[in-house]
């Protein structure tokens, strides 16, 4: 590609000296050396290819969106540099083409790329194509939220009237068991006795169908979080100790990883507790029978960091990344309002929530909430060193 002044350089090529062309070419350099500082400053992704599709240049930005190395990735094919292109057609056409794209690697996002021909001055073939990407990952998430509130916003009014339609037969359903089972005590004894696991078993078949309702209008109306200063460890062990009945049942070993010096959290710990329940209920369901879960507490400079492990099957990236998505579920039978709720929780404590998983090693699910603001404070010179953190006390349940 030619412009102004590399045309008046050829033209006068003839007539200039040794010592003149040496400063043309450290004016070209200095040039080159600057518009290459300028796309290096850019928050977008640059990448300059040439007519064949070999990358002639890549800016860091690139580089970050996509997992590459800045040194080694020009003079390799777009193709093999960004999985799931195909040269032949970005170029089939030879006009301007603007797509959005996921990636997985090295982080989860949403991109949009501009990739259009660059014209060759005299109208011939391109000598070069250019594609320019930026991240739409937040812009992305922030209409996904919106969608998500308008749709359950929609559902409200028809989530209160049919939980209210089971909710009162339920009610019935567990009012004439009691009956059933007081007549059945005085009239006969030994029949009782025959039949008192089955109604044990209704009775608890009820209190299922109560606690998805409750779940389900949870989901639906959320309650606004009372907060009081709360010992997280404690919620965690409450959590650990409500279910222990059923990770006992699937032979899960549960292990307790706390944290001995973490800062008292403003947080509804009921709130919290119901957030613990449906991802301890999330990560046994995904280990079946036997199997490891691991609940964690950590502390960083910002943050309280909670996390629950299990030693599962793991899942895809593709399916992580739809975790997010409002109803999602990998069970034949679920609803996806377990993680739903998880996620309102944790956004009415101002935290944020990260899934991490493997097919074949796994999930870990993290929650980082905020932690109370403390005063800085300046250093004397002759301060001793901080003490290292109070270890972590591990407790196997």
């Amino acid at each position: 590609m030619k412009s102004g002044f590399l045309d008046k350089l050829i033209e006068r090529l003839d007539r200039v000296g040794p010592g003149e062309v040496q400063n043309l070419l450290h004016k070209l350099l200095r040039r080159k050396g600057f518009f290459e500082q300028v796309f290096e400053a850019l928050e977008e992704g640059v990448i300059i290819c040439d007519p064949q599709g070999m990358v002639t240049f890549l800016n860091r930005a690139a580089c970050g969106f996509f997992g590459l190395d800045h040194e080694t990735s020009p003079g390799r094919r777009l193709e093999d540099v960004i999985r799931g292109l195909q040269w032949t057609l970005l170029t089939k056409r030879r006009e301007v083409v603007s797509r959005d794209m996921e990636v997985y690697y090295p982080e989860h996002r949403w991109l949009n790329f501009y990739f259009r021909p660059i014209d060759d001055a005299s109208g011939g073939d391109p000598v070069g194509y250019v594609m320019l990407i930026r991240d739409i990952t937040q812009t992305r998430r922030m209409t996904e939220e919106q969608m998500e509130s308008e749709r359950v916003n929609a559902l409200i009014v028809l989530a209160a009237g049919v939980a209210h339609e089971i909710g009162n037969p339920l009610n019935s359903l567990n009012i004439h068991l009691q009956l059933l089972e007081k007549k059945l005590k005085k009239a006969d004894r030994a029949v009782y006795d025959k039949v008192s696991a089955q109604i044990d078993i209704a009775r608890g078949e009820i209190q299922r169908l109560d606690f998805i309702i409750e779940q389900f209008l949870g989901a639906m109306r959320p309650v606004p979080p009372v907060f009081e200063l709360t010992d997280i460890n404690q919620v965690m062990e409450s959590a650990v100790t409500f279910l222990a009945p059923e990770l006992k049942d699937r032979r899960i070993r549960t292990r307790l990883d706390l944290h001995g010096g973490l800062p008292l959290l403003r947080i509804d710990a009921a709130q919290m507790k119901q957030a613990l329940y449906n991802l301890i209920k999330n990560a046994s369901q995904a280990m079946g029978t036997g199997g490891t879960l691991s609940l964690r507490s950590e502390l960083t400079d910002s943050d309280v960091v909670i996390s629950v492990e299990d030693s599962g099957k793991g899942m895809s990236p593709e399916v992580v990344a739809n975790m997010h998505q409002t109803w999602f579920t990998t069970k034949k039978t679920g609803t996806g309002l377990g993680m739903m709720v998880v996620r309102r929780i944790v956004r009415s404590h101002g935290g944020e929530l990260s899934i991490e998983s493997a097919e074949g090693r796994g999930t870990t699910v993290r929650i980082a909430l905020p932690r109370t603001a403390k005063a800085a404070r300046f250093l004397e010179s002759g301060d001793a060193p901080p003490r290292p953190p109070e270890q972590n006390e591990v407790i196997d349940v």
